[in-house]
């Protein structure tokens, strides 16, 4: 027992010293602000709240409360860092001062993803012992699966916890089958208890991700070898009915959990249509990606976050996938009897794969790295028994062998750590993805965020010209082209791109708001409304509209109208710390004092300031507003002066505002503005 466990403390060491340097890496632009960033419900730590949002969202097109569960917990351990700042994709303007959102330390996010990954490969390695005894094979997957550059993207990627969470959970129900059926040979009464310990494990994996839904095939193949309960030479059709209905409860769960995802992805508007992608398309697709995987694994070359799908797939590429993929599977087929393993491993390859080769088209990707974490093992476990068997060909010496993997494993070493250095931060994410791939336009947007964020704006408006070039029927890159002329001081423009998201996608309320918000700018007020009613009536339950419609009407001076629709806004998201703080402002510091209300200002103020756990700067400059109105200087100038402090630790600009305000509340005056259209400046 003690060189297993040797083994299994030098993978897991390793594993940590290879992935450590993804603690020092950022958050990255792609997915990372639904799941964590620019997600309050998570940000707010793991409260009551939060869970039941978490058992009943379908955010990011996918239904996985125990993935969103762990990040709660994470910002509920972690904390806030107050010297952390990023600025979100859509800035939310106070007069020239942008929303500056706070975000967690992504460097601890980080390390519980290795830390899960580091838990999978100790898993992995004792569940092959367990089913094989053998000690070196098990120790040559577990380490191909730790250290694979393929697998850097389910790791060093925030947003794929999903990814190692499910596998952790789908490797405890492997393991609580194999105790299963050890139990049940013996007939002990502990049968049933490891038995519903490997349903409860696997409902956890899928409640974390759906792609599990192919494990009772797992289990099914693992029936076959190494467990060995089919025991003919052939596939005896009624003891693989008998096996398969003992596992119905199995079944049952990957069935409710395929038409829930399906369901989420759809709500989600995640799932291609056939008139975008067609079915010969998908068709022609799933077996090149397949042998593209296999290939990647064999030689991982060239990878990218994206790999955008080809206009045209040509037809020997195909042809030559099905024969390639057939060849093996006639080989696998008829070495089945003395090299089970090959068959087991290979199916093990290609059934968990079947989710996820476009055959059911989600996003705009022909296939992703990710998808390789569990599918993988399957072909490591094939090489690593195949590599046993033949050199026991060989009896004389075993320095061949030992060679072969040892030079394996030192190459996935240094190409895991050439590849983890593309995860540092999302413009080397993006520029690494467009260096290895062509006509990335995903890669060109997310690269136009990326430095959309770091305020390079001219080098931004150029890679969402390049998407678009790419992508013209993409109302995505059309919005962000408004968004940020929007942001350049160019209204003009910025017009014009947003009618072209709209014509794009006319359904999506969004859109409306970004046109009617830009035609406020530009004094189009009768335009606007239009745009915002339009807004609500394709989605009522949409609060942005509300609090657009508001803006607006208070630049007219209707501020008793515009208060109504912050209301309605907060009516409909009671939790948005932005309409919050917004209405807060509005109800403090209006020079109409018919509108303001101070004690009202306090309670939304301290609401939103709750919320992103007092350390948002512009927050905090609205409670001291709040609390100036209602006489309370001294808490007045305590909130400014924390305020400014985080704003100059975090190097915002327009800080002019802040200092203004801070100076009055200590002469024991409140803060006057005016939200007409006419821009006039502050009064005191």
């Amino acid at each position: 027992m003690l060189r297993p466990r040797l083994v299994g403390l030098l993978l897991v060491l390793i594993t940590l010293l290879v992935y450590q340097p993804v603690c020092r890496y950022s958050f990255v632009v792609y997915d990372d602000d639904d799941y964590v960033t620019e997600n309050p419900v998570v940000q707010n730590g793991l409260k009551w709240a939060g869970v039941k949002w978490a058992f009943t969202t379908w955010h990011a097109s996918n239904w996985h409360p125990l993935t969103w569960l762990s990040h709660m917990l994470d910002c509920e351990m972690f904390g806030p860092n107050a010297g952390v700042y990023r600025t979100g994709n859509v800035a939310f303007h106070f007069r020239g001062a942008e929303w500056v959102l706070c975000v967690y330390p992504a460097g601890a996010h980080h390390l519980v993803n290795v830390l899960f990954h580091a838990a999978n490969v100790v898993l992995l390695f004792a569940l092959l012992l367990r089913l094989t005894g053998a000690l070196w094979p098990g120790a040559f997957v577990a380490a191909l699966f730790a250290w694979h550059p393929l697998h850097v993207e389910s790791v060093a990627w925030i947003s794929e916890r999903k990814d190692v969470l499910s596998t952790f959970f789908a490797l405890l129900a492997l393991l609580s089958y194999t105790r299963f059926v050890e139990e049940s040979k013996a007939r002990s009464p502990k049968s049933k208890v490891y038995y519903a310990l490997a349903l409860l494990t696997f409902a956890l994996g899928l409640m974390s991700k759906p792609m599990l839904v192919t494990l009772p095939f797992v289990m099914l193949l693992l029936d076959y070898w190494p467990l060995k309960r089919v025991t003919s030479d052939r596939w005896q059709v009624a003891g693989v009915l008998r096996l398969a209905l003992e596992k119905w409860p199995f079944f049952l769960l990957a069935i409710v959990s395929g038409i829930v995802t399906f369901l989420a992805q759809r709500h989600g508007e995640a799932i291609v249509s056939l008139a975008k992608v067609s079915l010969r398309y998908r068709l022609e697709n799933a077996p090149v990606a397949v042998v593209r995987y296999l290939l990647k694994m064999i030689w991982p070359a060239d990878l990218a976050v994206i790999y955008p799908m080809p206009d045209k797939i040509p037809v020997f590429a195909v042809a030559a996938a099905v024969a390639a993929l057939m060849l093996i599977s006639a080989a696998a087929w008829v070495v089945r009897r003395h090299r089970p393993y090959f068959l087991v491993g290979w199916l093990w390859f290609l059934g968990t794969l079947v989710p996820v080769i476009g055959l059911v088209q989600v996003g705009g990707a022909a296939l992703a790295d990710r998808y390789t974490y569990i599918p993988s093992i399957g072909v490591f476990v094939t090489a690593a028994f195949g590599l046993r068997d033949l050199a026991g060909r060989f009896p004389i010496s075993k320095v061949p062998g030992t060679a072969v993997a040892g030079l394996t494993l030192a190459g996935c070493l240094l190409l895991t750590g050439n590849q983890l250095r593309c995860w540092r931060d999302s413009e080397t994410l993006f520029r690494h993805a467009l260096a290895v791939t062509k006509d990335n336009y995903i890669a060109h947007v997310n690269l136009g965020v990326a430095l959309d964020q770091q305020g390079r704006y001219a080098e931004a408006l150029a890679e969402y010209r390049k998407a678009a070039e790419l992508a013209p029927e993409r109302y995505q890159i059309y919005n962000n082209l408004g968004n940020l002329l929007d942001k350049m001081g160019k209204p003009d423009e910025a017009l014009t791109e947003y009618r072209h998201a709209v014509r794009l996608k006319p359904e999506l309320p969004v859109l409306h708001d970004g046109l009617g918000s830009v035609l406020v700018e530009l004094g189009c007020f009768s335009e606007a409304m239009n745009e915002f009613t339009m807004a609500a009536h394709l989605d009522p339950t949409y609060p942005w509209t509300y609090w657009e419609m508001g803006k607006s009407l208070l630049k007219q001076g209707r501020d008793a109208e515009a208060m109504g629709c912050f209301h309605q806004a907060l009516r409909l998201d009671p939790d948005n710390f932005k309409i919050l703080a917004y209405t807060a402002r509005v109800l403090a510091a209006d020079e109409n004092p018919e509108i303001r209300n101070g004690k009202t200002a306090v309670a939304l103020a301290t609401r939103a300031n709750i919320l992103t756990g007092g350390i948002q700067p512009l927050v905090l400059d609205v409670l001291g507003m709040a609390c100036a109105e209602t006489g309370d200087f001294t808490n007045a100038e305590a909130a400014a002066r924390q305020a400014l402090a985080i704003a100059i630790a975090a190097k915002m600009n327009h800080l002019e505002g802040m200092q203004q305000r801070l100076k009055l509340y200590q002469n024991q005056q409140p803060w006057r503005e005016s939200f007409l259209f006419t821009n006039a400046p502050a009064k005191n």
